[in-house]
């Protein structure tokens, strides 16, 4: 690819990022590449479309870009210096975040609201492994019979919960004794760090109900172990205005991304350990129904867990703005916890 034909591109996705509208030669001429004649961009043009960068709607119309032209778009926006051109902006993201004196779980529904307000995407944030974070209480609830409801909280505030039958009725008073002599080894410590010694301990003077109480801690234990996820998500009904989402495809497809939560575990595992923004574009996302989407993910620390925050949208994103706004909220968050 020669240097004028990357400047072509480059222009042909901004102008398209910025107006929706098909970018034909006169355009490019008169906005971006000065100097050369609409003739010459015409032709230019013609052998990128040939070489997949381009597709026109129309036979008259201007050309469009492909996701490989995103992708050429993306890769040069992240490979330079990125002028912060919203330092108000950043200022206002940070100061917004270190005002919060609320819990985890608070906090990332105010992040996830606050990056789909400023990017008009999907937003999300994930906690990962639930099993190696520090436990500060665990309440096992008799909702009758033989459910239990289990509510546990972590560091920081943030609440899980899960509802499980045990196989034979047990008494509150056995379940609340249960309760306390859980919470008297695991309070301070990760489930990870303790579950070999609660079936020592736990069980030790339980034993008429030995059967009810280790199936309880099998039950918490399955859920801490296989659910590697909290996750907290924003925007999904302000996408429905967007042009783009009006293709019922394309919608769902991120409607089910949310809902099933596996698949978005994937990517979000490949993302929780790196350093550095992990940017899919059309089919370069593995999940049914995503080519025609992108998504921006970044590694987060707060109030000493991991995090990764991500921003789902259309191929026609603002790169720019959507980057700086991760950025913005990831340092803030990392400021935060460091108060």
């Amino acid at each position: 690819m020669t240097e004028r034909q990357l400047s072509i591109i480059l222009a042909v996705v901004y102008e398209y990022i910025k107006t929706g509208e098909p970018a034909g030669s006169r355009t490019i001429v008169k906005k971006y590449i000065r100097g050369l004649s609409p003739a010459t961009i015409r032709n230019e043009m013609a052998d990128l479309e040939e070489m997949g960068y381009f597709y026109q709607p129309h036979a008259s119309s201007g050309r469009l870009p492909t996701a490989r032209a995103y992708r050429v778009y993306v890769d040069s926006v992240t490979s330079r210096a990125r002028a912060h051109s919203h330092n108000n902006n950043n200022e206002d993201i940070r100061r917004e975040i270190m005002g919060s004196r609320s819990g985890i779980e608070d906090l990332l529904n105010h992040v996830t609201h606050l990056m789909a307000r400023l990017t008009n995407c999907v937003a999300v944030a994930a906690v990962p492994t639930l099993d190696a974070a520090e436990i500060q209480h665990i309440d096992l609830i008799l909702v009758g019979g033989s459910n239990v409801l289990a509510l546990i909280v972590l560091k920081g505030g943030l609440v899980h919960h899960s509802q499980f039958n045990l196989p034979y009725d047990i008494e509150p008073s056995v379940l609340e004794e249960l309760s306390r002599r859980i919470n008297t080894v695991a309070c301070g410590h990760s489930w990870t760090e303790v579950r070999e010694a609660l079936y020592r301990y736990v069980l030790n003077g339980l034993e008429e109900a030995e059967s009810s109480c280790r199936d309880a801690i099998t039950q918490i234990d399955n859920f801490l172990t296989g659910q590697n996820y909290k996750f907290f998500s924003s925007g999904a009904s302000q996408i429905l205005d967007m042009p783009h989402f009006q293709t019922l495809s394309r919608l769902q497809a991120v409607l089910n991304l949310l809902e099933q939560e596996k698949p978005l575990a994937r990517l979000i595992d490949k993302c929780k350990n790196s350093t550095a923004l992990k940017i899919s574009l059309g089919d370069e996302n593995e999940t049914e129904g995503m080519e025609d989407n992108a998504m921006i993910l970044i590694p987060a620390r707060l109030r000493q867990q991991k995090a990764v925050l991500g921003l789902i949208g259309p191929l026609r994103m603002d790169y720019e703005k959507s980057i700086n706004v991760l950025e913005s909220v990831a340092n803030a968050l990392y400021e935060e916890s460091g108060r």
